[in-house]
């Protein structure tokens, strides 16, 4: 393993600076980069320009600082390759996209992006950037390949300010939910096999986004907020009174993924929604579900999903994909702890995106090693309802329908 190690993660950088050497149109810009992203996959205290400097043998910081700032390379041709690089060494059927953000705190005012909001990051509100990332996730690895810079309106509303941080003419004013439409919309464009798209409830309540899934055939679970309204030829209701509505036999014991200590198992309640028959095909190629999980030990705790599926997908496929959302969060601890994702001090809109798609690119490189790493082991070793309950049993599963309406099959059917 040790030779592994060596050999084959020098070739494999080599190769890897040898695919994105085209974006950086100088022979120095890419010595540049090289030494960039070897400083950040490499043991630096700090892996800010001045420290990569002295990691790489520089005199000083001017070249490596002149690589994120006044250089002639774009960032998004840097994330297209990387997006492509991925999709080679971790894209397998059934992938998943997860969107999320996360906060950089920072000091000052001219930092691109930067005022006082609230970071889920840090927990609190706090003077910082808040950065809108795309994961891909499948049974082979999981890294960061897509990212938008949030600028709030007291940025937009104020183009002098933009002027000054360079931000770019055509940038407006986007929700960060916006923001996720458009790495979705990109992810989907590119090499990257995507079968899935899970979210927090910051993007699952918007409508607008669960909308576009459905429209290109994607299917999601998207972590919803308790008071997320169910409209469905069912009926009407708040989500939570849903399912509080779910007789005790709907709830199963499944796990969403292994953790460090094992399996994640939670009790899970699902349940289909009817079919949309004004805007749904016939017959269906995907179903709408409502899903809900319990911790086992407080059973108060209770999160809430929307689920849209190919048809025929089971609930402990469902608890799978939900599981997934977690994978993000590892990968920003990752990249922040040894790839350097939140240790830049550029304060420009360009530096920005170029050090946050190195960081990136050493991220995506690292996930790439540990997959082959894998691979190469395993090849040598071989509360009561406030209304008639909706909830009827199909079969295996449980669905929604409307009051009245008989089922079709109605063994431990509840009323």
């Amino acid at each position: 393993m040790g030779d592994f190690v060596t050999g084959r993660w020098t070739a494999e950088l080599d190769d890897l600076f040898l695919r994105v050497g085209h974006v950086f149109g100088r022979v120095e810009q890419r010595r540049r980069m090289r030494d960039y992203v070897r400083g950040l996959l490499g043991p630096v205290g700090r892996k800010n320009c001045w420290q990569l400097a002295e990691h790489a043998g520089h005199p000083a910081p001017y070249g490596l600082q002149h690589l994120l700032s006044r250089s002639r390379w774009h960032a998004d041709a840097l994330r297209d390759d990387l997006q492509r690089y991925t999709a080679e060494r971790l894209g397998a059927a059934g992938g998943v996209l997860i969107v999320d953000d996360t906060g950089f705190v920072k000091k000052g005012t001219v930092s691109a992006g930067i005022q006082r909001q609230y970071s889920g990051t840090a927990g609190r509100t706090e003077n910082c950037q808040i950065g809108v990332f795309a994961a891909y996730a499948s049974v082979r690895g999981r890294t960061l390949v897509d990212r938008e810079l949030y600028l709030p309106k007291s940025w937009t509303d104020n183009p002098d300010r933009c002027r000054s941080a360079r931000v770019a003419e055509e940038r407006t004013f986007a929700t960060k939910g916006e923001l996720a439409r458009v790495l979705v919309l990109r992810a989907l464009a590119s090499d990257l096999p995507i079968a899935w798209v899970t979210a927090d409830s910051l993007y699952g309540q918007e409508w607008r986004f669960r909308h576009m899934l459905e429209q290109t055939q994607v299917g999601y679970v998207l972590a919803v907020p308790k008071s997320q309204q169910i409209k469905s030829l069912a009926g009407m209701w708040r989500i939570d009174q849903l399912i509080s509505a779910a007789p005790a036999e709907a709830w199963q014991l499944l796990s969403c993924g292994d953790g460090a200590k094992g399996p994640r198992l939670y009790h899970w309640a699902a349940a289909k929604l009817p079919v949309n028959i004004i805007f749904d095909p016939d017959p269906p190629t995907h179903e709408r579900w409502v899903l809900a999980r319990r911790s086992l030990r407080q059973p108060d705790e209770i999160a809430y999903y929307l689920a849209y599926a190919p048809a025929g997908t089971t609930p402990a496929e469902l608890a799978r994909i939900a599981g997934c959302r977690w994978a993000i969060e590892e990968c920003f601890q990752a990249a922040k702890n040894e790839c350097g994702l939140d240790q830049y001090e550029v304060r420009r809109y360009p530096g920005w995106y170029r050090h946050i798609t190195l960081a990136m690119l050493a991220h995506a490189f690292l996930a790439a090693m540990a997959a082959a790493a894998i691979e190469k082991g395993a090849a040598e070793t071989t509360r009561p309802a406030w209304f008639p309950s909706p909830w009827q049993r199909s079969g295996t599963c449980w669905q929604l329908v409307p009051s009245g309406s008989p089922s079709r099959n109605n063994a431990g059917a509840t009323s």
